[in-house]
């Protein structure tokens, strides 16, 4: 087993990207000031479809102080008892965004229904819209930088972080309308009815973060796109002496791990099919930036029953395209 590229318990591991916590800090930053404006939104208008909007950006807080911590702790390198690393706490900083998003549109649905009863006016709607504009429009700036920062770096914390704050931005512009149809029509009740809608539209954001944290915690294989770069690099290695079996990915938060047999011709020395196993995991590498690679050395030998390959330097080994599986 050649396991070269894989971190070492104690050190950094290779790739690392930067520091992903002040992106955190930037999203703590923006929730606290869009409290601040939507709140007093709020209390301009007396709108309940604002009050909802002020809710919601306290769950952004919650959410954006536990991304912080997840960063910090999946950051953390490998050490005695997590080998592997602590990439994994990002996915539960996703499933308690997804808790929190839920508890927000409790809320707002039970504030909805008590305002639905029992309407009031709204007033001063022009400067509260203006207002919850202002707060609306720092979040969706925050997004988009969370969202690239998150796709840029495989960070599953800063891509929740950014889908919730995005999903925020989409709520505002429902409250929005919401207040304006009430200072068109005089109709109260719509207010309630457009911040359930809002509600309603938050859970289903929140029961999708839940599950594709759930999903990820199952070691999921590669993306399609960083699949078909591993393959293409392996594909350059089926020179009919040598062939890749038994390939097997999963991804750790940032981290990527890719495991594989070589099966070399048996009349090479050791010395030799180490050096290939070194220039294949280098080659992944390069294309894979900070993946760790695992490879696992074979000489060339005929099928035992069942087995399902390809012709390769005079005997039938296992192709790489047949055993793509997460671990």
């Amino acid at each position: 087993m050649n396991s070269t590229l894989l971190p070492q318990v104690g050190t950094e591991r290779e790739g690392t990207p930067p520091q992903l916590t002040r992106y955190a800090w930037l999203s703590i930053g923006v929730a606290i000031l869009t409290i601040l404006i939507k709140t007093t939104a709020y209390l301009v208008t007396g709108s309940v479809g604002l009050l909802s909007d002020a809710t919601e950006s306290l769950v952004n807080l919650a959410a954006a102080i536990v991304a912080l911590i997840a960063l910090k702790v999946a950051c953390r390198p490998a050490d005695d008892n997590h080998h592997y690393g602590h990439g994994k706490a990002e996915y539960f900083s996703a499933g308690f965004e997804g808790l929190m998003i839920f508890v927000a549109a409790s809320a707002i649905l039970v504030t909805a229904v008590e305002r639905f009863l029992h309407p009031a006016p709204i007033e001063s709607a022009g400067l509260g819209l203006a207002i919850s504009t202002l707060g609306s429009a720092l979040n969706g700036v925050t997004a988009v930088i969370l969202l690239r920062a998150g796709r840029a770096h495989r960070s599953a914390t800063l891509i929740a972080d950014g889908k919730h704050l995005m999903t925020d931005v989409w709520t505002s512009a429902g409250v929005v309308l919401g207040v304006l149809l009430v200072a068109i029509t005089g109709w109260q009740r719509l207010d309630p009815l457009v911040a359930a809608a809002m509600g309603l539209n938050i859970l289903v954001t929140g029961f999708r973060l839940i599950a594709q944290s759930t999903v990820a915690l199952l070691d999921v294989a590669l993306s399609p796109e960083d699949d078909a770069r591993l393959r293409a690099v392996l594909a350059g290695y089926h020179d009919g002496q040598i062939a890749v079996s038994d390939i097997r990915t999963r991804q750790s938060g940032q981290q990527r791990f890719v495991s594989l047999t070589l099966l070399v011709p048996g009349e090479w020395t050791v010395h030799r099919a180490h050096d290939l196993a070194d220039e294949v995991e280098a080659a992944i590498a390069q294309e894979l930036p900070g993946v760790a690679v695992q490879t696992h050395l074979e000489p060339a030998h005929p099928p035992t029953t069942g087995d399902h390959g390809v012709r390769c330097g005079g005997r039938q080994v296992m192709d790489s395209t047949v055993s793509n599986v997460s671990s």
